[in-house]
Order: structure tokens, then sequence, then C-alpha cells
């Protein structure tokens, strides 16, 4: 529920209007002096404050300098009589969030609340999530996500992590599979020799054996000089094996071996040697289906299965999203040494109600753009990325929001005809215009 902080030294005036303002589901904490006021007004004030300006002791524009110095974010809602505009407005232009000129109607003094009570979550949710995230990256664990999935990931790393057990990582794409190996690897006593990243997919087939094996000079055609693969490089460290699913067949049936014995024969040589290793490998296929059996064989499959971690997609976590964006957000302002900008309702939107198909790493680069400023603002989704139909949940919230703008429009912003219509309460009325973003101003005839 909205808070206001309200300050009059017109005791009278200030009942009339805590009572309007509570009728409108508002919290309301009235004082006739801005000092006695002052305690409750810290960096961690939820409201907005509203003050009149001229008060014996400590007038408003007192306070307001005052507000500036604890929180500038705080929204203040100034009531000034004729002879004080031209201050009022110098504050706004200092920083206030908007003022009221005696007489003013309730209607707009609950208008100016509304926004501006809107606007202070906004910046305490922000600021929440920033903070949040930099005590992320003081964890042990760098892998972002309070949500119980990411928590018992977390929780698995740490346990068995100086178990020399080879692990399989399942996951779609961006989801973070290579962050799950690095903290892996830096939580276990492996963490001060190499961790050796290799993708499969992305080298080609006449390479990959090269790479992964090593060779000695003369081992085939160019082979000019002996070559350490990345394997034996490894040793005494992690190796993490990215898109293993992408390993060719026969480079698949000496893997195996390697795992088996731990020790590796470079091509051309007839060397044995041994081998102190833990493999990382990660995936977005299944492979223990029955599908993927022609290109990735069952045994090599059952060899890395002894410790499997699945990562959700975003849109199994959405409770996670908000913190990772957070996240993304500060790494990109630092990295292109820009301020984070305000963040408005549509892109809170977007950011909640995307799939995300290109999970954390779509989410990263979003955030780049709009630190960047590139991005325009995205319109409230309908529906899914991937096409699917709205939910009923959904469905139904858009029904509601567009009964209400009809019936304001058909009374022409009239709140007690509208109410009739309706058949709603005064207050449950306001609360759904704040739900769902309706200024009934815009209703009112002219």
């Amino acid at each position: 529920m909205p808070r206001a902080l309200f300050i009059d030294d017109d005791e009278e005036l200030l009942r009339a209007n805590a009572q309007t303002l509570k009728l409108h589901g508002i919290v309301v904490d009235a004082h006739a002096r801005a000092r006695t006021a002052l305690p409750a007004l810290t960096r961690d004030f939820d409201g907005v404050v509203v003050s009149d300006i001229r008060m014996p002791d400590m007038d408003g524009l007192q306070l307001f300098q005052r507000l500036r110095e604890i929180d500038p974010d705080i929204p203040v809602i100034l009531i000034t009589g004729h002879g004080d505009i031209a201050t009022a407005v110098q504050c706004m232009r200092d920083g206030a969030y908007d003022f009221l000129a005696k007489p003013y109607s309730s209607d707009r003094l609950i208008t100016a609340i509304m926004h501006a009570a809107e606007k202070r979550h906004l910046v305490l949710e922000n600021r929440r999530l920033r903070e949040a995230a930099f005590a992320v990256e003081a964890d042990e664990v760098a892998f972002i996500g309070t949500t119980p999935a990411m928590q018992r990931i977390k929780q698995t790393l740490r346990h068995i992590a100086d178990a020399d057990v080879d692990v399989l990582v399942e996951g779609e794409t961006g989801t973070g599979k290579e962050v799950v190996a690095t903290a892996l690897h830096r939580l276990s006593r492996r963490r001060h020799r190499a961790l050796v990243a290799i993708n499969c997919g992305a080298l080609p087939e006449s390479v990959i054996e090269s790479e992964l094996f090593g060779h000695e000079a003369g081992a085939f055609t160019g082979a000019q000089k002996k070559r350490i693969g990345r394997i034996e490089h490894a040793s005494g460290g992690t190796l993490f094996l990215d898109e293993i699913e992408s390993m060719p067949l026969a480079v698949q049936v000496k893997l195996l071996r390697v795992l088996e014995s731990r020790q590796i024969t470079p091509l051309g040589s007839n060397e044995v040697r041994n081998l102190n290793l833990r493999v990382v490998a990660a995936t977005k296929e299944d492979l223990g289906s029955p599908a993927i059996r022609g290109k990735f064989r069952e045994d090599l499959f059952y060899r890395l299965n002894v410790v499997t971690i699945r990562i959700p997609p975003l849109r199994e976590r959405r409770d996670d999203i908000p913190l990772l964006f957070a996240h993304y957000l500060g790494h990109a302002s630092r990295r292109f040494q820009r301020d984070i900008p305000e963040m408005p309702a549509s892109i809170k939107q977007h950011v909640m109600t995307h799939d995300w198909p290109g999970n954390v790493r779509e989410l990263a680069h979003f955030a780049e753009r709009v630190v960047l400023g590139v991005l325009n603002t995205p319109a409230p989704e309908p529906a899914s990325s991937s096409g699917a139909v709205s939910s009923l949940p959904e469905r139904m919230e858009r029904f509601e929001a567009q009964l209400i703008r009809d019936a304001l429009q058909t009374h022409q912003g009239d709140i007690k005809a509208t109410l009739e219509s309706l058949g709603i309460p005064r207050k449950t009325f306001y609360d759904k215009l704040q739900r769902h973003g309706i200024d009934r101003q815009q209703y009112t005839q002219r």
C-alpha cells in the first residue's frame, strides 16, 4: 500500500487530508511539525513526503533541503499558497517531485501521491537489487540465484568440490554451464592449477583429436613440432569439455579410454603418460535420451554421469531474474563507464514476462543495451516469446483493466458512477487503478 508522511501546521486541515488519504487506501503518518517527522525519514523510507511550505520552527523549504541530504530520491510534494508558487517551481528544479497550489482537489493530491509512491517503490527496488548483486560478488560460489533450485546447485558444488569425481552439467544455451564449471574448479583443491576449457562444437573434426590428445613431431602431415594436448595440459587441474554432444564418435572412444585409465598416449607416440585431472563436461542435450544414441556413445555417457548438475532455464526460475538483471546492469555500467538509468515500468515488465530463450546470455546483452541507451522501451508482451497464448490469469488481468477503462470512459471519469457500474468498493477500485497503471484523470471531462 502507498505510504505518505503528511506535514501541515493547520491541524484541522491535516486531519481532513489524512482521513481522505486513508479512505483511498494510503497509509498516512500525520505531523503538525516538520521536526517530529524527521526521525522517520531515513534512506530506507518507503513513502512520499507531503509538506506545507509555510510552517513555524522548520518550514517546508528547510525540510526539503534536509531530505536532500538524507536521500535525494525521497519524493517530496510541496503545498503552496499563491505567493509561494515561484519558490515551489524552483524546488522542483532542485529535485522536488511536485507542488500543489492552494486550494487543491483531493483527487489531485491522491494522484500525485500514487505516482510518487510508484516512483519511490522502483527506486528502492533497484537499490535493493544492486546491493544484492554486490553481495553475490562476495559469495564464495559466484553463481547468481536464490531460488531453491539454484541453492541446491550451490550446495552440490560445495559438497563435491574436493571429491575428484567427473561431473556432467546439463542446461540450455546460455544458462551458465561454464560458470558452474568455473565455480567448481575455484572451490576445489585444484584451483591453483589450470582450468582448461575446450568447445567441442567449435573445433573441426580434423583437428579436435590433436587438440585434445596432442602429437609428436611428424605424427601427421603438417605436424612440424611436438604439441602438448589440452587433456595433458589440464593434468593437476580441471578439464572443461563444452558441447560434448558435438564430439565425433571416433574421438569419444579415445576419450572414454582416457577417463577410465587416467592415461594418455599422444598421436605418433608409444609413450603412455599418467594424468591427474577432473573432467567437467557440459551439454545442452539429454545424453541419456535414446534419441541421441546415434551420435553419442552410451558407455561414455555412463562414465561421465557420476554426478549430474542440471541448470534450469530462466523461465523456470523467474524469481532470480531481477537479481541477475541488476548484476548485469552493474557490470555493464562499470564496463561502459555509464550510470545505470532509471528503469521505467515497461522495461521491468519485459524483464519479468519475457521467456528469455537465450537465458542468462540474452539477459546480459539486454542489460548492456539498457545501459548504453540503445534500447527502445519494449511494449508489454501479450504472449510468451515461444508463441504460446497468454495464460488465463494474464488474459483475465487484461480483461479487467479494459472493463475499468470502459466504465471510466462511459461515465467520463466520475468515480461514484464508475463504482456503481463496476460494483466494487472505492479502495479496491484505486488498488486496481494502480495495478493496471490507469490514470483516471485522462477520462475526466475537461
